[in-house]
């Protein structure tokens, strides 16, 4: 499986942008595809998670009400739409895939796979 994240940039505080992750496999059945993020000397942050099949999904708390993740099965593709951003939302942002249990999905050791990462850059 591979995995291609696309959509970085830079953008004002309130602005918003759009990433992509294109996923290059003959099924993401039965997978679960991840945001994550990562700042400077920070670790990888859990952002938010879609599964698949179901189209189930959650957020961090930082991103609840302001980003929202979705799916594409016809192009394969899981879409993560940022808006409100903020200053504190720079960093490398990536995608990648899980065959984790529900619970574990916040957790990027869950992860199987990660594409290359876009940066978001967030200015005040």
């Amino acid at each position: 499986v591979q995995l291609q994240a696309s959509g970085g940039g830079l953008v004002q505080a309130g602005g918003s942008l759009r990433l992509s992750c294109a996923v290059s496999a003959r099924s993401a059945s039965g997978y679960a595809i991840g945001w994550f993020r990562q700042a400077p000397g920070k670790e990888r942050e859990f952002v938010a998670v879609i599964r698949w099949n179901s189209g189930n999904l959650y957020y961090s708390d930082s991103a609840k009400g302001r980003f929202t993740v979705s799916r594409d099965k016809a192009e394969n593709t899981v879409t993560l739409q940022m808006d409100s951003l903020k200053t504190e939302d720079t960093a490398v942002y990536y995608c990648g895939i899980s065959r984790g249990a529900w619970s574990t999905l916040h957790d990027s050791r869950m992860y199987l796979d990660w594409g290359q990462g876009t940066l978001v850059t967030v200015s005040s």
